[in-house]
């Protein structure tokens, strides 16, 4: 029997990850004690390797391979890359965190490549079964991560609830995709595309496979009302993996709504778009007004990100809606401004866990509000970093994150619902509050602990780095607006 070879090239990242995965585990089975450092470098030459290998491989063409299960396009090779640079800013911010705690061991390196690995394939996935293989993948390393520390009780207690709830939420998107495959009688994302023009195709079992699909996906990405899990995992996991779920999952996140929605199912946009809308809706207004009453600041941070994440589904509601009005321009800018908003929250994100762990210690965690009080007088600079990330956070010019909560309200201006770019403004100023009295705590009050912040001159540069990049691309987004812009036109033409 002839068994055709898929082309391995498109994959050639992947491959590599996967690889150097076993590397890094044959590495920590068999290193001395005086190298405790191998696993941490290995993880970070494999996360460098990948990327310049994704550089190395991207064209300007979309190729299809593994019998059309794995796509690799421009849209691919931009969110992977960011895949890359933000799991390697995770990587060098986490280290002397876990080695505080006792932590740092080398399954923590072969998850964190695990879950890289399961982005990836989640990021290229062009088939159901590739989708779902993905998100296991991702989500299994995320368990174990959350229950890395197993003296912990919270720990143990935030893993066992996210293990549950998302092995329910992962039960809606199967029986969503089971569905879909009845009425359409494919797996494949770009088939499903084509026969929905089918007369033949049942639009009622697919409109019934639709509903739980985006209930699986609203989950993932934690949107209202499937997010719960998200406090409760931010507060219980260590502050290092709570930098990590909260920062690159969103690429992939983001990346499985496109392919899932936009490219699989266009034609029933009208129906999706009104139930992200309302997702959109509840989560900007849940989060912003809930995360007011949170005196933790990693709760604090989870509701947060439930209203970044409502606002990302605004830019997605509108670029549906200018596809079907205005064609293609209009809708790869609406995207475009989903994805630029996608982006700049996981650079934010991750700047604000890296400040938190920064400020936490052998011992002891900084969690509470109380714990930023003084910081400017601690640490001057740690305290500017993360004054910028709140600013860019609730929306202060001239930061990332106004820019792209401005592209979103004018991709949903020009979508016609000026009543929801209100709604969003008007929640948007709400949620300010809690970002500000972060400030003010900082600048403002006496610090309860006057001892120096002690941080590695790594992790020290790369924190500077990404405070800057919040700053700089704030200044000058246009370019980082045309290459997402460019990589959606690409992608979905």
């Amino acid at each position: 029997m002839n068994f055709p070879l898929p082309d391995f090239f498109p994959a050639s990242a992947e491959i590599f990850v996967l690889v150097m995965a076993c590397v890094v585990l044959l590495a920590d089975l068999f290193k001395s004690e005086r190298q405790g450092w191998l696993p941490y470098l290995l993880t970070l030459a494999t996360l460098a390797g990948a990327f310049a290998i994704q550089f190395g491989t991207a064209g300007p063409d979309t190729t299809l391979t593994f019998s059309g299960m794995f796509v690799d396009d421009r849209l691919a090779d931009v969110l992977k890359s960011c895949l890359y640079i933000t799991v390697f800013a995770v990587v060098v911010y986490s280290r002397d965190y876990l080695m505080a705690r006792g932590l740092e061991r080398g399954e923590y390196y072969l998850l964190v490549l695990f879950a890289t690995l399961g982005m990836q394939v989640m990021i290229s996935a062009n088939h159901f079964l590739t989708l779902y293989l993905g998100l296991e993948l991702l989500s299994l390393a995320i368990y174990a991560l959350v229950a890395l520390d197993r003296e912990s009780a919270r720990s143990t207690e935030a893993a066992m609830k996210y293990f549950v709830l998302g092995a329910l939420a992962s039960g809606l998107l199967l029986y969503g995709m089971s569905m879909i495959y009845g009425a359409t009688g494919t797996l494949e994302i770009s088939a499903i595309a084509r026969k929905l023009s089918d007369p033949a195709t049942n639009m009622d079992v697919l409109r019934f496979g639709l509903v739980f699909l985006v209930a699986g996906l609203a989950f993932k990405i934690g949107v209202v009302p499937f997010h719960m899990w998200i406090p409760d995992v931010y507060h219980g996991a260590p502050t290092a993996i709570t930098l990590l779920i909260g920062s690159a999952p969103k690429l992939a996140g983001f990346a499985m709504a496109i392919r899932l929605l936009v490219d699989g199912l266009p034609t029933l946009a009208v129906e999706w778009q009104q139930m992200l809308m309302l997702l959109a809706i509840l989560s900007i207004a849940l989060g912003n007004v809930v995360a007011i009453a949170q005196t933790n600041v990693k709760r604090m941070l989870a509701y947060s990100t439930i209203s970044h994440m409502g606002f990302m589904l605004l830019g997605l509601v509108s670029g549906v809606i200018e596809l079907r009005a205005s064609g293609d321009i209009h809708l790869s800018y609406a995207f475009g401004s989903a994805m630029f908003y996608t982006i700049a929250y996981v650079l934010m994100s991750a700047a604000a866990f890296g400040t938190l762990l920064v400020l936490t210690r052998a011992g002891v965690e900084a969690e509470t509000l109380d714990d930023l009080k003084g910081l400017n007088r601690r640490s001057p600079w740690f305290a500017a970093v993360l004054m910028m990330v709140m600013f860019s956070m609730a929306g202060i010019p001239f930061f990332i994150g106004f820019f792209a909560k401005l592209a979103v309200l004018q991709a949903v201006v020009a979508a016609g619902y000026i009543y929801t770019a209100v709604f969003a403004v008007l929640l948007s100023l709400i949620g300010a509050f809690f970002y500000l009295r972060v400030v003010k705590l900082m600048y403002f009050d006496e610090p309860l602990d006057n001892s120096p912040l002690v941080a590695s001159t790594e992790m020290r540069a790369l924190l500077s780095v990404n405070a800057l990049a919040i700053a700089l691309i704030g200044l000058m987004p246009q370019s980082l607006l045309a290459l997402c812009a460019s990589a959606l036109g690409q992608a979905l033409k």
